[in-house]
């Protein structure tokens, strides 16, 4: 299915006739000590329609002529609800004071439904990282705080690289969680690989973070496999003022931030930001093997920086509509972690221009993202080149030139004969994608309805280097449509949603996704039962990708061997999932308690690179002879991906906030995972050997976690000491080995040893196994100048988190702010 851009552009930016507009503003105030409440919420039930108020409490809400509920959320205060009738032309004044209520239940969320809601009422598990925890965290990475998230498998590869993964299936390439940034899908091109540090956002400017556990492909698309991470910033009209930041740490860290954000007047608001942040990783260097022997990598450059800068502008066309114009930019340098080994990211660069509308009931989105490198290369392959030259004679200067391209291959019998084939290391990306949405949403009565589109168009170009794209960048189109119907029995207290998605993909086809939930909604809580499907969409990589001089070639069309054996092309990874859970009150209103159960049905993963084909020089890929597509190759060693297998995962997650008073809080969290595979079903084998071993499967995670901590926020002094604890697991990817010594496939021999070179790779064991305390303390001087340090692992006990990784001691932070606020209201 094909979707012009011109029918996009159409919906995104019609002409809507409004009828003279009203408003209601006022002022929103603790009632106990009269200090304004920044970022309360206020939301009218049923719809998108919102606003929040600023550093002096206030807030103005722009409305048609009707009769409207609205609510009044704030985290730890009572729920106010107020229904109000606006009168054309109106402008009505309302001020709330809230009381204290010690509870969380009264949070508000977007990302379950993509509208504002209460969390107890969403029909998925939340979690939240706060403004405020992102505010007191020092460092400039608020992703840290995803560690203490229930049911998230936080790792940590270096001093910078960070990484999550939400009920099972990790990797070392991991595409199966969805990155969403203020509505952009922010992920690389070829590679599908959400941007992580790669992000063009600046920590100051982050609202909040939200991540969803499980599958909710239905509203975001192909990729919202195991769960969502949806970065929220703020608005320049409720977050005025200047925020400057300069921080030290070991490891010789350093990062100096920035933004500024005023609202010039009724109709404009502006931000920008601006970052520089490097540092040097731990001591390591992951083994290379060539042979019988162990070299280290070569060139290795421990030192790591990001610079992030970018702008924003928000310009109000009437008084119920918006148009967002913002750009961002990021360049990086740092070691990256695959399943072949780590790559020397060298200046990789990214940007993006993004143009949104937003009105009460239409939501317009378009945004163009870009990526740029010229330097990047797979330390392990460009290692082996250097050595194959070196170990045939070839100078240090010739075999370190030609390392980047080619590898020296010695002929048996012909004294210092050999041949050169190509082997690049370089990864180069000029990669582009463009996206549109559009999104429609209105309600009858109780009835909440939502209409959207959205179109994405990849143009991956690696310049040759990694990708079948030797005669210009690969064009894929994708387009999904989705509808979403919520019902809301007020008297039964029952919500009721069903979503339902299709989508279209150039390459790998059609797909329907649905998504139901039922929720129960008590004065003290609720309860829900959820069913959801998620596909993870293979990227242009597994499906276009050509590297190391076509040893590796990506399954987009299929192939035919030799002996007529038809290898079919890739599908999608699917996996369905029901869900029982609980939010709401425990033992009192100072107890807020969630917990869920979930069991998920998987199939069709992306087996380990195979080889295909062994001396068949008419092998075929689609159509063209493999030596007709990689010049100089017979096809007589291919290796690539298939579709596999299915298994069954279930688990629980649970987390607990008392709230001691105001000040104080502890909170506990646990998860549990586990699965079930038919080691008999052939199906299962991923590597085609004939038998089933449960390393070939991805699953990679630890069966128990849980995480402790306590949380103090006073006028002056703040602070925080969380523990965490991994139970031990074994982890495989690639060529990657973290596992106990073991016997895979019963033969009485092992397979797997401990502490030793296994395969490509030294098996340093398994991962997990280690409880870790990280501690937060600030001081806020007065309302300008706050300091802040932060430690991770406190006691230095030294784990190694991930593999082809150090092992990870003791990092800490001292970070000193100042903060000018500009405005009144």
């Amino acid at each position: 299915m094909k979707i012009r851009l011109f029918t996009i552009m159409s919906l995104l930016f019609g002409v809507f006739a409004y009828a003279q507009t009203g408003s209601i503003s006022g002022t929103i105030t603790d009632a106990a000590t009269g200090e304004p409440l920044l970022g309360t919420n206020i939301v009218v039930r049923g719809t998108n329609t919102g606003a929040s108020t600023n550093e002096s409490g206030y807030y103005k809400l722009d409305l048609e002529p009707d009769d409207y509920t609205i609510e009044v959320f704030f985290i730890g205060y009572e729920t106010l609800t107020r229904d109000i009738t606006i009168e054309s032309g109106q402008d009505m004044t309302m001020d709330f004071s809230l009381n204290a209520s010690s509870s969380v239940m009264d949070e508000v969320v977007v990302s379950a439904n993509r509208r504002p809601q209460k969390i107890t009422k969403a029909p998925a598990t939340v979690n939240v990282i706060s403004a405020q925890q992102i505010a007191d965290f020092p460092g400039p990475n608020p992703g840290e705080l995803a560690a203490r998230q229930k049911g998230v498998d936080f790792v940590r590869t270096g001093v910078q690289g960070t990484g999550i993964n939400i009920r099972g299936f990790n990797s070392a390439f991991n595409s199966k969680n969805l990155q969403v940034e203020d509505g952009r899908i922010s992920s690389l091109v070829a590679t599908g690989l959400p941007l992580g540090s790669f992000t063009t956002i600046t920590k100051e400017d982050i609202e909040r973070v939200e991540i969803i556990l499980g599958p909710n492909a239905a509203l975001y698309g192909p990729n919202a496999h195991n769960g969502l991470v949806n970065t929220l910033t703020k608005d320049p009209r409720t977050s005025e003022g200047l925020d400057l930041v300069v921080g030290a740490g070991n490891q010789k860290q350093f990062t100096a931030r920035g933004r500024y954000a005023m609202k010039v007047n009724d109709k404009f608001a502006f931000k920008v930001w601006g970052e520089r942040t490097q540092g040097e990783e731990f001591e390591y260097v992951d083994s290379v093997y060539v042979g019988e022997t162990a070299y280290n990598e070569l060139d290795l450059d421990r030192d790591f920086s990001t610079t992030k800068y970018g702008a924003a502008t928000y310009f109000s066309f009437n008084e119920t509509s918006d148009l967002i114009a913002s750009y961002g930019h990021s360049n990086n340098s740092n070691l990256g972690v695959t399943n072949a080994g780590r790559n020397q990211i060298k200046d990789w660069s990214i940007d993006y221009l993004q143009l949104k509308y937003v009105s009460p009931h239409f939501y317009g989105n378009l945004y163009h993202t870009w990526s740029k490198t010229e330097d990047t290369y797979a330390i392990n392959q460009r290692t082996q080149n250097y050595v194959s030259f070196i170990n045939n004679g070839f100078t240090e200067e010739e075999a370190r030139a030609r390392s980047f391209t080619e590898q020296w291959f010695p002929i048996d019998g012909i004294p210092d004969g050999g041949i050169s084939l190509p082997r690049g290391s370089v990864f180069k990306d000029a990669s582009k994608r463009l996206n549109a949405e559009a999104q429609y949403n209105n309600n009858f009565g109780n009835l909440t309805y939502v209409l959207g589109a959205q179109y994405q168009k990849d143009n991956a170009d690696s310049k040759g280097t990694y990708l079948l794209d030797q005669d210009g960048g690969i064009e894929i189109d994708q387009v999904g449509v989705y509808g979403q119907l919520e019902y809301t029995f007020e008297n039964a207290g029952l919500d009721l949603l069903f979503v339902g998605r299709y989508d279209d993909h150039e390459l790998y086809g059609g797909n329907f996704i649905p998504k139901a939930a039922i929720v129960k909604n008590f004065e003290f809580g609720s309860f829900r039962l959820t069913y959801g499907k998620g596909i993870a969409a293979p990227s242009i990589l597994n499906l276009s990708g050509n590297l190391f001089g076509g040893l590796v070639l990506g399954n987009g069309e299929g192939f035919t061997l030799e002996d007529g054996t038809e290898i079919p092309e890739l599908k999608v990874e699917t996996i369905k999932s029901w869900e029982v859970g609980y939010k709401g009150k425990l033992f009192g209103d100072k107890t807020f308690f969630e917990a869920n159960a979930y069991y998920n049905q998987s199939e069709d993963f992306l087996s380990p690179l195979i080889n295909i084909s062994a001396t068949s020089p008419v092998a075929r890929r689609g159509n063209t002879p493999i030596g007709d597509l990689i010049p100089g190759s017979d096809g007589s060693f291919v290796l690539t991906y298939l579709n596999f297998g299915q298994v069954d995962t279930y688990g629980a997650d649970l987390g607990i906030n008392y709230f001691l008073n105001d000040k104080n809080r502890l909170s506990f969290n646990y998860s549990y995972f586990n699965y079930s595979l038919d080691e008999n079903d052939l199906a299962n084998d991923g590597n085609r050997d004939g038998v089933v071993l449960e390393s070939e499967l991805p699953i990679n995670t630890p069966k128990n976690k849980f995480g402790i901590g306590y949380y103090y926020t006073g006028s002056k002094f703040f602070g925080s000491l969380y523990g965490r604890y991994v139970q031990e697991y074994d982890f495989f990817s690639g060529i990657n080995i973290a596992a106990e010594t073991q016997d895979l496939n019963g033969d009485g021999v092992d397979d797997v040893i401990e502490n030793a070179r296994n395969g490509r790779t030294w098996n340093y064991g398994p991962l997990g196994g280690f409880f870790n305390l990280d501690l937060n303390v600030g001081y806020h001087f007065n309302d300008n100048w706050t300091v802040g340090v932060s430690v991770t692992n406190l006691l230095d006990s030294e784990v190694r988190q991930f593999v082809a990784s150090p092992e990870i001691g003791r990092l800490f932070m001292v970070e000193l702010k100042y903060h000018l606020p500009i405005g009144n209201k």
